[in-house]
């Protein structure tokens, strides 16, 4: 199990600084996407903060398990919203896919979390 959760948490912990990263330096395909969805500009940095804090949380969580089960629950809960708010805007399922994708491998690092 706990090789199952190393592998999972980080491969999300990447994808997620990845996304951070994108959102911090504004590059304008994320803007434009994010901007689209009703999120304002300003916000957009706080949220690549917030995913690149949420990844930290989880590398450090793999030694320290609060911190890991805290940061998988605020993944769970932060791609949850991405999702709803794809849904809410009628996006096609191209435009869903990547925030849908990583919901499921939040809950599954949750779910190993809380079974370690």
């Amino acid at each position: 199990m706990t090789i199952a959760l190393v592998i999972v948490a980080s491969l999300l912990g990447v994808a997620a600084v990845a996304s951070g990263l994108g959102k911090l330096t504004k590059k304008p395909a994320v803007v434009e996407q994010l901007t689209g969805l009703g999120v304002s500009v300003s916000a957009i940095p706080v949220l690549g903060l917030i995913e690149i804090a949420g990844a930290i949380g989880l590398i450090v969580g793999i030694w320290v398990a609060p911190l890991g089960s805290a940061a998988a629950i605020g993944f769970v809960l932060y791609f949850l919203g991405a999702v709803l708010a794809h849904v809410r805007h009628h996006d096609k399922v191209k435009d869903l896919a990547p925030a849908a994708i990583l919901f499921l491998v939040s809950i599954a690092t949750m779910l190993l979390e809380f079974h370690r």
